[in-house]
């Protein structure tokens, strides 16, 4: 897997323009500048989103300015109001959170600034706040990968480890909705650990290490991992247990990154639901459409949702190696 280092925007950038949009010095060549608070770097899927947001900038000739959060909501409003200070022509921000955000946006209202959210989802008393949102229907990934164990177990009894992301992110809360309304017309499977991992490989790790410390005796059926990220953490701690995931214990996780179908094709996980990486590009064609004429966006860009077995995965991992 490829990680590329993310560009971070400094906020003490020198501040160009009056922050009414389209003030910012743009790189030669380019005829937007946009800026991008992303979340950070915490997992494979969001290395991805971030190389894939840079092409899809220069493909359209976007100067793209990428601030990175390090997981922490105060950057990404330093960074928003740094981007409004520069006089960008847009804004697109992956909120790590799901509230807190409607103060900076009227700041960006107020000057003539539009913002698109990519990835996730906010909570906000006022819609018009933002131009669009570009995102999976995170519930329905989470009711995916419910509808596939519930499948996949039949009537046998089945104990399920949850490993939640960010508390209060919008992934985490819309995946495990979606899951519980999958698994709870099925009364044969129960949910008897559900923490969060953060999205992470370390965080994950050391729950699942607890959970099965927690549990005894009691048998495992499953692990729901609210990424793939985290289900590669419990992966580990599983096999260091004694334990054979893909076999004693079944695994189903949200992302679709190359790591995942390795885990699959060597026979260590079982599902994944496929989350693109793809969210700059409809993002930015829609931000280009509204600035040149003031084309109206859709509320939500929804992106697909798949599932994928092992039956693809080794050649699922061929393919995708080279874009994460």
């Amino acid at each position: 897997m490829k990680y590329v280092a993310l560009t971070i925007a400094a906020a003490a950038v020198a501040l160009t323009g009056c922050g009414q949009g389209g003030s910012a010095g743009k790189a030669d060549g380019k005829e937007l500048v946009v800026g991008f608070s992303q979340i950070g770097s915490e997992s494979g899927w969001r290395t991805a989103e971030t190389n894939a947001a840079r092409a899809a900038a220069d493909q359209r000739k976007v100067d793209l300015r990428i601030s990175d959060a390090q997981q922490r909501q105060e950057n990404q409003i330093k960074a928003i109001r740094a981007f409004i200070a520069q006089g960008v022509d847009g804004i697109l921000v992956a909120p790590v959170v799901a509230t807190g955000w409607d103060q900076v946006l009227r700041e960006a209202k107020a000057a003539n600034i539009p913002v698109i959210l990519v990835d996730r989802q906010i909570e906000t008393s006022d819609p018009n706040l933002y131009l669009s949102a570009v995102t999976s229907d995170q519930v329905l990934e989470g009711r995916t990968a419910g509808e596939w164990l519930v499948k996949t177990v039949g009537g046998k009894d089945c104990s399920v480890v949850e490993l939640q992301g960010t508390v209060g992110s919008s992934p985490a809360i819309a995946r495990k909705k979606g899951f519980d309304e999958a698994i709870g017309k099925a009364p044969n499977i129960k949910t008897v650990v559900s923490q969060s991992g953060d999205f992470t490989r370390a965080k994950a790790k050391e729950v699942m290490e607890s959970a099965i410390k927690s549990l005894g005796n009691a048998k495992i059926c499953a692990v729901y991992a609210h990424n793939d990220d985290m289900m590669i953490g419990a992966i580990q701690a599983m096999k260091e247990a004694g334990l054979r995931p893909g076999k004693d214990v079944l695994t189903v996780s949200i992302d679709a990154v190359p790591d995942i179908f390795k885990a699959m094709a060597d026979g260590e996980a079982n599902a994944t639901v496929e989350l693109t990486p793809e969210m700059a590009g409809p993002a930015l064609d829609m931000l280009i459409a509204y600035k040149k004429d003031g084309k109206a966006a859709p509320k939500w860009h929804q992106t697909p949702t798949k599932l994928f077995l092992p039956d693809t995965a080794a050649a699922e991992y061929e393919r995708r190696k080279t874009l994460y």
